[in-house]
């Protein structure tokens, strides 16, 4: 995750940044916890879903709305989560961060129905929000320059990477072994490591000058993006209500509104001219694009896998471990050669490759073959996966000021988290009506055949979804190789 560790204005106190050897690497660690939190909720909820929701009696729009809050939250407050980490310090917003989203995780984990549950996602959105950005700030606070840096950064993406792989494995163990309720409870004892950890050894730091909030903003962005999300999930009963087009409508007309203020404010949120570039705003449709593929597509594999296959919850989670590992293995190989092609190559084939791989899981059936039919689209999709995630934070912050480095890195991760939310609630739309449509035309077939009719649907979509961002990295991203140069990746 990246968040804001550059003001928008003003200079930066930073007086961890002289912390001795020992005590700077015993951050690392702290940080390293927090990732590992943020990105461990994720997958272990998408293996835990079908307990879940068979425990609460949650029905399939509910059971998508579990991964739609937390991405919604997190990712429409992710640029006042980093605003707020630098203006109000980042130690302070770190350990409440962490304690909230630690309290968040109990609710969830001892929710007792649906809208306990949704009701504590949404809250691990938002102090994911806070604490994501902080993190990230204080490790670049931190390890200001020179090889440490490189250390500390590489230890970071690996979590990034690798903490996906570990959380679909976990959540599979306490699944099976214990309940889906300690896949979110597991984060409450790490949250205590690492706030009893932050106290004695984080200093605190923060930025001067100009800390005004744009609170308008924050406020019309949220309630845009929200509006959106909800008006697609009303989809899923039909797309001419009145109930979906209004509020397609009044997110969009409050996403206008958004430009607009943006455009006026003294301190904003997200500076138009961030956006505006050509180069970055291609970077931006691309994550935005790949996130709603990948955020939205993918949880219908893990519940392909259970439900279907009657794969249990930790063999599910062994069999969704190609992807990541071919991400991490295919990663290192495309930051090698990233300074010798220049990313728009990379992330015009990219794109291509996961679309590849989307429709070859769109062929699935109800009795599939996993190595002949599954393993093959994890692969290609996880090639192209990496093609596209090794350039892209490097091409959303070519041109950049240093001002505004932050907000430029901070919304790559926003666009991904926003697409995902997006994504789901449109492929849980055209779930529902796949699977509907194909019960009616064959009442007297298995449901299984019908769920299977409803995952084609969304991997086809998908794919398509993620196809559309190899134009647009093409004939958008046209930053020269030379950029790249030097190891950059």
């Amino acid at each position: 995750m990246s968040e804001s560790a550059v003001p928008a204005t003003g200079t930066d106190n930073t007086p961890s940044a002289a912390m001795p050897g020992p005590s700077k690497w015993l951050a690392l660690a702290i940080v390293a916890l927090a990732q590992l939190t943020v990105v461990l909720d994720g997958t272990i909820v998408n293996v835990a879903l079908p307990d879940a929701q068979a425990a609460l009696g949650m029905s399939d729009s509910d059971r998508s709305w579990v991964v739609t809050l937390y991405a919604l939250a997190f990712g429409s407050l992710l640029l006042l989560g980093g605003r707020i980490a630098d203006y109000w310090g980042r130690k302070r917003s770190f350990i409440v961060g962490m304690a909230g989203f630690a309290l968040a995780s109990g609710i969830g984990g001892l929710a007792t129905s649906g809208e306990m549950l949704l009701i504590a996602r949404g809250a691990q959105g938002v102090f994911a929000a806070l604490l994501a950005p902080a993190a990230l700030a204080m490790l670049n606070v931190t390890f200001p320059r020179g090889p440490d840096r490189a250390k500390a950064f590489a230890v970071y993406g690996t979590i990034a990477g690798g903490g996906a792989a570990i959380g679909l494995v976990l959540g599979g163990v306490l699944t099976e072994y214990l309940s889906w309720h300690w896949c979110l409870l597991v984060n409450i004892p790490i949250a205590i490591v690492a706030i009893g950890m932050a106290i004695p050894i984080l200093k605190e730091s923060k930025a001067d000058g100009d800390t005004r909030y744009d609170i308008p903003g924050a406020l019309l962005v949220t309630l845009g993006l929200g509006s959106i999300v909800y008006g697609f999930s009303r989809a899923s009963l039909g797309w001419d209500r009145f109930d979906t087009i209004g509020f397609l409508a009044l997110g969009v007309a409050l996403l206008v509104v958004f430009v607009i203020v943006e455009g006026r404010v003294g301190n904003p949120l997200l500076p138009l001219r961030v956006v505006a570039n050509r180069i970055r705003g291609g970077a931006y449709i691309t994550s935005l694009l790949v996130g709603a593929a990948l955020l939205g597509g993918l949880l219908y594999l893990t519940l392909y896998f259970q439900i279907v296959l009657k794969f249990t919850p930790l063999h599910s989670g062994l069999a969704s471990l190609p992807m990541t590992v071919t991400i991490i293995a295919s990663a290192t190989i495309v930051s090698r050669i990233l300074p010798k092609v220049g990313p728009r190559i990379l992330m015009t084939i990219g794109p291509i490759m996961a679309a590849g791989g989307l429709f070859w899981l769109s062929h699935l059936s109800v009795a599939d073959d996993y190595f002949v039919q599954i393993l093959p689209g994890q692969i290609l999709l996880g090639i192209g996966l990496a093609l596209v995630f090794v350039p892209l934070q490097n091409v959303a912050l070519a041109g950049i000021e240093p001002r505004d480095s932050g907000v430029a890195s901070a919304a790559v991760t926003a666009t991904q988290q926003i697409g995902g939310s997006i994504g789901t609630a449109v492929f849980t739309a055209l779930y529902a009506s796949a699977v509907a449509a194909y019960l009616s035309a064959n009442p007297s077939s298995d449901a299984s055949a019908g769920f299977v009719s409803g995952y084609s649907t969304v991997f086809m979509a998908a794919s398509i979804t993620v196809l559309c961002a190899a134009p647009i990295a093409y004939f958008f991203v046209s930053v020269k190789r030379d950029a790249f140069a030097g190891g950059a990746a």
